[in-house]
């Protein structure tokens, strides 16, 4: 876990797990799990490795939902880049443009991550830092099944607002380039993001 930790701080917190406690009472049960995400308004990210679709979840993460719309429909994912790759982990975007410039986001919304959605195989979750109401821009897609990433009594989690609903195969693509400390070693550049009809 800790080079994990390494390669997405700050950008991406991931908590350790704490230590247990048998004084401290039972915590209260974890939320159960949405069968399925809510698919409200998709959009098609064309990038320089290919494109894929993804559909948001505005019904149980209204707040995250919401906050994704306006970027994407404000052209701000247009010419950004993958700016860190973790290879079997996740590929995130949403903070820097060509050359590593950053480019800076909205106020921070609240942290939704606590409504029973699953950091899966390719869903969609809001980066933060150690503050659970602090993101912004920046999120990242699941490679791998992240559950540890998933809410709990003792993490705030991170908050899951979509999944891929088409060309995973290109999301794989991108998670396996070649990578120093984390960083693409050629640019994977999101071309352009534009909503279309979910089907």
């Amino acid at each position: 876990m800790r080079w994990r930790l390494r390669a997405i701080y700050p950008y991406l917190f991931l908590l350790a797990g704490c230590g247990s406690d048998d004084s401290k009472p039972t915590p209260t049960p974890d939320p159960v799990l949405p069968a399925v995400l809510s698919s409200d308004k998709c959009y098609l990210f064309d990038t320089t490795l290919g494109e894929f679709e993804v559909a948001i979840d505005l019904t149980n993460t209204p707040i995250t939902g919401k906050n994704f719309e306006s970027y994407a429909d404000e052209g701000f994912y247009d010419g950004v880049i993958f700016h860190r790759v973790v290879h079997n982990f996740v590929n995130q975007t949403g903070g820097f443009t060509s050359g590593f410039v950053p480019k800076e986001g909205k106020a921070p919304i609240k942290n939704e991550a606590n409504v029973g959605l699953s950091n899966v195989r390719g869903t969609l979750s809001m980066a933060r830092t150690s503050n659970p109401d602090s993101g912004t821009s920046q999120f990242f897609i699941n490679i791998i099944n992240n559950t540890n990433l998933d809410y709990s009594a003792s993490f705030p989690g991170h908050a899951v607002f979509g999944k891929v609903t088409s060309g995973m195969e290109n999301v794989d693509q991108i998670n396996i380039v070649e990578v120093n400390n984390g960083v693409p070693v050629t640019e994977v550049v999101i071309n352009s993001v534009v909503e279309k009809q979910c089907q």
